[in-house]
């Protein structure tokens, strides 16, 4: 945002100063092509002045003179034409694209245009009252023409060829001046600009580091800036009161959760226990299936509460990251599995790549990959099959998959599995909370990674956790194949 909003004020900047400086720069040029004209003018006027009194050879020497001395000094070409158009008098070289400016001679169609106009309006008795605009890339000369003569009376006229070498100059050196200044002017209004996109945006991007924190599960942080407009540092102190009432209302909530399952756990051992010592005094019949199976009740009971004392720990926990061995982590945990698969008739087999670490809470990849055994250790039925594998991602992630080949879910079904208390209908019956694969869920949120659960082709289900890779070392394939032979106990 802050590159958009800074390249829009350039924009803007270098609109302003285009529009100052080109104008300036036009008019001081037209300015200098007026003040050539004023100068060549007068003079143009004094050679009329002569010519128009010449009465003697004196005089017509005194005209050759004036203008071969106007000629030299200035390098232009001065011609005194009569009202025929006929040359009485030049100085100077021969003007662009004539010889001589005399209208009978045979190569008086070449002269120049701007010659002829000229030469024309002075002999009906108007004087040349504007020049082509000088600009550093020309006209390399003008032409300005005065009548000879006074009022209605025109005897000739005097045309004056004025290179332009000095006022392209002049107007190069100023449009050079123009254009420095307005570079500077830019850069500085760049600065300031700059300055001010990053005066303005600053809380802007305190929030959404801010927000970026709180979506990732850092309750802690706030927006700490408070540079920028009024109007932003007042919606910093309203988003900071906002996540501190949120912040508030989730901490209260899980303490209620945590404090509540903890408080229950005193009762409902001492209930447990009673229940326990009464098994004795109650006949048998009717009243000892009841009894039994309100201790079955009981022991679900506690199970419910430990789940949900393990959620609200997850979520409350700020264990810091560190870099674990998810290698070793799932080798010990399949390990420490086998016996139960095996007594259950199941086939466990693993497919572990050496040296996968990842950055994670401690033992978050044991834990998570304890609920994904156990989830499938209820469901799948004896006979079938449970794989494990472990591989570095292509992101550098560190995947960690439990595929079966029971009977899986329906696909309306997938998306509740990772909700709490989420059982399948035709699961209901089968021991359990519902909170495994929500524990672990949480648990995989909380190193920064995630949880998915996919079918398995043919039929049975895939539950895949990813988490932030740290390190990924080939160094062997001893790994275990599907197929080969089982863990067996260590």
């Amino acid at each position: 945002m802050r590159r958009r909003l800074l390249a829009v004020l350039t924009a803007l900047i270098g609109t302003a100063v285009l529009l100052l400086a080109l104008p300036l720069a036009d008019s001081y040029a037209r300015g200098r092509t007026e003040h050539l004209l004023l100068q060549r003018r007068a003079d143009g006027v004094r050679f009329a002045d002569l010519a128009n009194r010449i009465r003697t050879d004196a005089d017509r020497r005194e005209l050759d003179a004036e203008i071969t001395r106007y000629a030299q000094l200035y390098r232009a070409t001065v011609t005194v034409v009569d009202t025929a158009g006929r040359t009485i008098g030049q100085a100077g070289p021969a003007p662009a694209g004539a010889t001589a400016l005399d209208a009978t001679a045979p190569d008086a169609t070449a002269l120049d245009a701007t010659a002829r106009d000229a030469r024309s309006r002075a002999l009906t008795g108007r004087s040349t009252e504007a020049l082509p605009t000088i600009r550093p890339w020309g006209p390399d000369a003008v032409v300005l023409a005065e009548p000879v003569g006074q009022d209605e009376r025109v005897n000739g006229a005097v045309l004056l060829t004025v290179p332009t070498e000095s006022a392209r100059h002049d107007v190069l050196v100023r449009w050079a001046l123009i254009a420095a200044v307005a570079v500077t002017a830019f850069g500085a209004a760049a600065l300031v600009a700059a300055g001010l996109a990053r005066w303005l945006l600053r809380p802007v991007d305190e929030l959404d580091r801010a927000v970026a924190k709180l979506a990732g599960g850092r309750l802690e942080a706030r927006a700490v800036s408070d540079t920028g407009p009024p109007e932003l540092r007042q919606l910093r102190r309203h988003f900071n009161g906002m996540a501190q009432a949120v912040a508030d209302s989730l901490r209260r909530q899980r303490d209620f959760v945590a404090d509540a399952s903890h408080q229950l756990r005193n009762p409902l051992a001492t209930l447990v226990l009673q229940l326990e010592n009464a098994e004795p005094h109650v006949p048998a019949g009717p009243g000892l299936e009841a009894h039994a199976l309100a201790l079955d009740e009981a022991d679900r009971l506690g199970e419910l509460l430990d789940g949900l004392l393990a959620l609200a720990r997850i979520e409350s926990a700020a264990a810091p990251l560190g870099e674990h061995d998810v290698s070793s982590a799932v080798t010990g945990r399949v390990a420490a599995w086998a016996p139960v698969f095996r007594a259950g008739g199941q086939d466990l087999t693993a497919d572990i790549a050496p040296g996968l670490r990842a950055l994670a809470v401690p033992d978050a990849a044991g834990r998570i990959l304890d609920a994904l055994l156990d989830n499938a250790g209820k469901f799948v039925p004896a006979g079938e099959h449970v794989r494990v594998a472990a591989e570095p991602g292509a992101d550098g992630t560190v995947i960690v998959r439990v595929s079966d080949t029971g009977p899986g879910v329906s696909a309306d079904q997938l998306p509740l599995l990772l909700r709490r208390f989420a059982r399948a209908p035709e699961h209901q019956n089968v021991p359990g909370t519902g909170l495994g694969l929500a524990i672990a869920d949480e648990l995989a949120r909380a190193c920064g990674g995630s949880l998915t659960v996919a079918p398995t082709i043919p039929h049975g289900l895939t539950v895949q956790f990813r988490l932030p890779g740290a390190s990924v070392h080939r160094t062997g394939l001893a790994v275990h194949r599907p197929g080969t032979q089982p863990y067996t106990d260590r």
